[in-house]
């Protein structure tokens, strides 16, 4: 596995970011070594742990509104990159990312080498995807649950359409614009300072192998390897008694209709008080950073 660092550089002057990086290293898993896994934190060390968890082709820089306000109110809210994004490692092959190595990879670096516990899963777009099989896998580390605009596709219902536009247009940009698709998926449009902040991970397209693999990896087949763990997670989850809020924009395509499957499957949605975030788009946290934030808040300190 050939693994990518972007420089430090990139990152200098970031927008209504002010939290230095934190890194931890774990065991890449294929035999070539180890990888880099960068986060922020902010607010109380004895707080109640939020782990937010973004999707594609973001980072966590996409929470910066989120995380203030969680801190503010008394939450230790830590912000993961993923492998292959931010300022963690990036594999330089699309053949060297799995939906159950980004699991795997995500587990070792908050279980095994963080040792969270008591932990509410903030999920976003692929953030959800991983952290929900988290939750399935290692109930007993999690408190609670917030899905924004996510899912956990098993492969046997179609995706919607815009969905496939984009896996598509991923597919065949021989440019990946990485700021242009988080714009779109936003109702206004950021500030280009905000817009290079998603750019600024990937100096070049040698970089770019995660954010080009992700729309590969989502299940669409029963057969799926992906669809039959997530099968297997849908399995647990729906028996499983652990409180699970849904916060979804009005303004995404792509996963709204995953609100009222959650809300209506999951034990622990039963009763909740689930927001709809108004004036958001797929990206919700860039549109109501705040407003997220405070919702957030609200079910873990009660």
């Amino acid at each position: 596995m050939k693994i990518l660092r972007t420089p430090d550089e990139r990152f200098a002057d970031l927008p209504d970011f002010p939290w230095a990086a934190s890194y931890v290293d774990i065991d890449s898993g294929d035999g070539s070594g180890e990888l880099r896994v960068a986060y922020v934190e902010a607010g109380p060390a004895d707080g109640p742990v939020v782990l937010c968890l973004h999707g594609e082709p973001t980072w966590s820089f996409l929470y910066r509104k989120v995380i203030r306000v969680l801190a503010a109110r008394g939450c230790r809210a830590i912000a993961l990159d993923l492998v292959g994004f931010g300022r963690s490692d990036k594999p330089a092959a699309i053949d060297d990312y799995t939906y159950a190595r980004h699991v795997e990879w995500v587990r070792k670096a908050v279980f095994d080498r963080l040792d969270l516990r008591e932990v509410t899963l903030l999920g976003q777009d692929w953030g959800g995807l991983v952290g929900l099989r988290l939750v399935a896998e290692n109930p007993d580390r999690f408190a609670r649950v917030v899905a924004a605009n996510t899912g956990l596709p098993d492969g046997t219902h179609p995706m919607a359409e815009v969905w496939y536009l984009f896996r598509d247009a991923v597919a065949n940009a021989e440019h990946l614009d990485i700021a242009r698709f988080v714009e779109g998926g936003c109702v206004e449009k950021p500030d280009a300072s905000v817009l290079a902040a998603y750019d600024a991970p990937f100096p070049d397209e040698s970089y770019k192998a995660g954010a080009r693999a992700f729309p590969l990896l989502v299940p669409t087949t029963p057969d799926d390897p992906g669809g039959i763990a997530n099968r297997k997670a849908w399995e647990v989850l729906t028996n499983l008694d652990l409180p699970f809020l849904c916060a979804f924009s009005d303004s995404d395509p792509i996963t709204g209709a995953m609100a009222p499957v959650f809300a209506k499957a999951m034990p622990g949605a039963a009763g909740l008080d689930h927001p709809t975030v108004e004036h958001a788009g797929h990206f919700l946290q860039e549109d109501a950073g705040q407003r997220l934030g405070e919702i957030v808040a609200d079910f873990v300190t009660g």
